[in-house]
């Protein structure tokens, strides 16, 4: 007997630096491979949801931050996937991003709110629509 299907969960952050710009990251993994987005990644076993932000980005682009309240939950449900996305939204970071996992990432920058490279992520994009309320 196969296990059923069960929803992944990712966790990331949208982090704003002095300038009020974002840092977004482009994706190479599906889904939504090639599309940009706040830094982030998928939920361990028995890990809290701010910590597994926290973790990935860290993991990703070598920089701490301190993931403080919750921007946005987002459903992405399709015939082949179903997560469930929660943002954050960083109270701090330290540390110059780089690429950590060049398997994961191809880019990432600083892009001020009015000016966001595109496709982004449909996490991403409920993030943004959350800041600018």
């Amino acid at each position: 007997m196969s296990d059923p299907q069960r929803p992944r969960i990712g966790c990331g952050a949208a982090i704003l630096d002095d300038q009020n710009r974002l840092l977004l990251v482009r994706r190479i993994k599906a889904p939504e491979a090639g599309h940009w987005g706040v830094p982030g990644g998928k939920l361990d076993w028995g890990e809290a949801a701010r910590t597994c932000a926290e973790r990935e980005i860290s993991e990703e682009l070598g920089i701490n931050i301190l993931a403080g309240p919750v921007l946005a939950v987002t459903d992405m449900i399709s015939k082949d996937y179903h997560w469930v996305a929660i943002t954050y939204r960083a109270t701090s970071f330290e540390g110059e991003p780089s690429i950590q996992e060049d398997h994961a990432l191809s880019a990432w920058g600083w892009f001020p709110l009015s000016a966001l490279p595109s496709p982004l992520t449909a996490a991403t994009a409920d993030a943004v629509a959350a800041l600018q309320a």
